[in-house]
């Protein structure tokens, strides 16, 4: 989500994710297929009483979709994928029979993550992998105008959202730029530490380090050798016992909010590592799926859950150092034969509080929405899009996990599969050899709540040096009741 996470070497990416970027050599790592891809709502298991059909086809890396006032559909392609694929994002409407017309035509900063309607207007995020990240404001004729630009999200993950907000405001949210605070081997692999060399988080608030640092060595032409680096720094920048980092606005790991005339941001909350897909639910209450640590870089982490959080004003979620409320210095969440993550700030702003919601290990649990229509079922539950992931060195994933629509009802945490392939083995529809899911990396109601659209970003085939996005493989599907 593309998309930032994947290993969650997922796009969007991510999608953990949610995006993430892979190292490329001589552009970007298109899968080319002969064959098209094989579309069969059959292949997708339903609860009882439940359709699926696909209403537009052959779409290149689909992130998100919106309904304009009069009910019609629209979709973006991101523009990016992992795999180093730099293509033009794109608006589109969805016409009659799966025709589509485009409506808008971004640069190549993308990846587009996520689109809302309002008042006339399109918003969109627009992720930074190249310039920062940006929120869009695009009118139905296709003019494109910032309402905020030089987004701090050059690196792992990217600017995510839009939603509007019950106060009329547009929320949106900013990944961090590591796995877990500290800039490292994985982040010159992945390519956006070759392009941004001094790039690294930034704390929305002071605070005060613990001195704990990482060395490493990376062919990096500016600081060659082995270096050292700590939390909250540049490569090769090292930490210092009581050093206080300033902090600032805009922030990584965060949620905002904005004017749909653009102004000054307002900060919500922070301490999130990849807050991916936002939502109100019908009492009003903002939601976030959040993309949790990998088994990567200077400091891995193993096993932990992606999650949806109730998000309150002004509150600290446990970004670097909490994972779920929960303390990340705990041999819990040590990788196998490697060390206990350390504790990296010396003082905390508050106790994180406890998720809404855990979900699976490197689900990449992406795009969410809230049923609203009792004729649909479920109404006041979140249904989250989960990109799905098939590699076991992230963290805990011993079989692919993901790869469907969830359900959770956000009062008790409880949390239920509503929409997957069929048979006994998960995974991607291409690896099942079938034409149902392949990665689901968002989910929107009709403005009705009768129908619940799932955007599917397409094939990507993952191996471990690598990503293999393939274009023009991405579905949107239609879940209605009988």
């Amino acid at each position: 989500m593309l998309v930032k996470r994947l290993l969650p070497f997922m796009l969007l990416l991510v999608l953990s994710s949610c995006y993430r970027i892979l190292s490329s050599e001589g552009g970007g790592q298109i899968e080319k297929s002969p064959n098209a891809r094989a579309i069969n709502a059959a292949d997708i298991a339903l609860p009882e009483g439940y359709t699926i059909e696909a209403v537009a086809t052959g779409l290149t890396f689909p992130t998100s979709v919106a309904f304009d006032a009069e009910g019609r559909l629209y979709v973006i392609e991101a523009g990016y994928s992992y795999g180093e694929v730099f293509l033009e994002p794109k608006l589109l409407r969805v016409e009659a029979g799966g025709n589509l017309t485009t409506i808008a035509t971004g640069e190549k900063n993308g990846p587009w993550t996520g689109i809302t309607y309002h008042n006339g207007n399109f918003y969109v995020a627009e992720g930074g992998e190249l310039k920062g990240g940006k929120i869009l404001r695009i009118s139905p004729k296709g003019e494109i105008n910032a309402l905020v630009e030089d987004l701090p999200t050059k690196g792992d993950h990217h600017t995510n959202g839009p939603a509007i907000g019950p106060d009329g405001n547009v929320y949106f949210a900013l990944g961090t730029a590591t796995n877990s605070a500290v800039v490292g081997p994985d982040n010159y692999n992945y390519g956006w530490l070759k392009r941004h060399p001094d790039f690294h988080d930034i704390p929305c608030q002071d605070v005060t380090l613990t001195g704990q640092n990482y060395t490493s060595e990376i062919p990096l032409a500016s600081k060659s050798g082995k270096q050292t680096t700590g939390p909250y720094s540049p490569y090769g920048t090292p930490a210092s016992a009581g050093q206080v980092i300033q902090g600032a606005l805009p922030c990584s790991g965060a949620v905002f909010k904005i004017t749909p005339e653009g102004g000054n941001m307002e900060l919500v909350a922070w301490g999130f590592r990849n807050p991916f897909g936002l939502a109100f639910s019908p009492t009003g209450k903002l939601y976030v799926s959040d993309n949790s640590f990998d088994v990567r870089g200077s400091r891995p982490a193993w096993g932990t859950g992606d999650y949806l959080w109730e998000i309150q004003q002004g509150l600290w979620y446990g970004w670097p150092d909490f994972t779920g409320g929960k303390p990340l210095h705990n041999k819990s969440y040590a990788p196998p034969g490697e060390k206990t993550p350390q504790r990296l700030l010396a003082n905390h702003p508050n106790t994180p509080p406890k998720p809404a919601a855990v979900l699976g290990v490197h689900s990449s649990s992406n795009g969410l929405d809230f049923s609203t229509n009792n004729n649909f079922g479920y109404a006041g539950e979140a249904f989250i899009a989960q990109f799905g992931d098939m590699a076991p060195q992230v963290g805990k994933v011993l079989d692919p996990v993901g790869f469907k629509v969830m359900r959770v009802n956000v009062q008790n945490g409880v949390i239920k599969e509503f929409a997957a392939n069929k048979g006994k083995e998960n995974g991607p529809a291409s690896k099942l050899k079938s034409g149902g899911l392949e990665r689901p990396i968002a989910v929107k109601f009709s403005p009705d709540g009768t129908s619940l659209y799932v955007v599917d970003f397409g094939i990507m085939r993952m191996t471990k040096e690598n990503s293999f996005p393939q274009q023009n493989s991405g579905v949107i599907w239609k879940i209605s009741k009988k």
